[in-house]
């Protein structure tokens, strides 16, 4: 007699029942389709793509964190979600002392160029490209409003929040791979490619936690974006112009390991590190 094959209700297979699978698969077709439509031009004339078209790909990469959060946020929680998202993108009123934690990326990225630059080259030598600082603006703004206003809430649901940072991390360092070869001064960075990529991967990735705890305290969508925008401006404020792409690989490992021996102080000292979040939170009036 054979095996009869249990029946599996079709609802399981149900969007609605995936809303974090949902969110990256939007997210990631929309962002790499963007990049590839940049690039397309000259990818099909099998030319080598120059700095400014890797630069423009960046910014159509950020329909898709905003653009995904907006339209799920809508079809998951409906109009009373989407009054929640805006909220939380509204949401100024913590105390100040969370404002001070901008300073992290700055000082950490700041003070490992000159400890390199100090004791290992002087190539290490931080570069000062003040106007370096507008391009994280539009990065912290459009990505945060997807990663901190959709996805980590949502899978904080699932998972314990320091996973679910973790794992967050490590999805926003994949999404990056279409310009990775375009962030940084050693630009393309040739053979040390997946080095820099794993070292980029594994300081975003300790980032992702850091804006996750901001936001567990603190509920509030800017503070991430504001996160966010210090550590890109950062990077292209000080990022050594002179490295080549093994150091550049080497000083961003530098920097990911000061991040993670941070992201564990903060664990010893605070057990439930990050917090667990809510994917919805009242709705007050300002």
């Amino acid at each position: 007699m054979s095996a009869q094959t249990p029946h599996v209700p079709a609802s399981i297979f149900s969007p609605r029942r995936h809303p974090v699978i949902c969110y990256f698969g939007l997210t990631f077709f929309l962002s790499w389709l963007g990049a590839f439509l940049v690039a397309a031009p000259r990818l099909l004339r099998g030319q080598s793509l120059p700095n400014l078209t890797g630069i423009l790909m960046f910014p159509a990469m950020l329909v898709g964190p905003s653009l995904s959060s907006i339209l799920l946020t809508r079809f998951f929680d409906g109009s009373a979600g989407l009054r929640d998202l805006f909220y939380r993108m509204r949401c100024f009123r913590f105390p100040a002392r969370w404002y001070a934690a901008l300073l992290i990326p700055s000082f950490l990225a700041l003070s490992i160029l000159l400890f390199l630059k100090t004791f290992v080259s002087p190539v290490y030598s931080p570069n000062r490209f003040w106007l370096g600082l507008a391009f994280g603006i539009p990065a912290g703004f459009f990505e945060e409003i997807g990663w901190t206003g959709f996805a980590f809430p949502k899978m904080s649901l699932k998972l314990p929040p320091l996973r679910a940072a973790i794992l967050l991390g490590l999805l926003w360092g994949l999404w990056h791979i279409p310009v990775i070869n375009f962030l940084g001064t050693a630009v393309p960075h040739g053979a040390y490619w997946l080095h820099f990529f794993i070292a980029f991967t594994a300081a975003m990735t300790a980032m992702r936690v850091l804006i996750s705890w901001l936001y567990a305290h603190t509920k509030s969508i800017p503070l991430a974006q504001l996160m966010h925008a210090c550590s890109t401006g950062s990077l292209v404020v000080f990022s050594p112009p002179a490295v080549n792409a093994s150091q550049e690989a080497f000083w961003y490992a530098a920097y990911a390991a000061a991040l993670w021996l941070l992201v564990a102080v903060l664990r010893l000292s605070q057990p439930g590190f990050p917090a667990a979040v809510s994917s919805r939170f009242p709705i007050e009036n300002p």
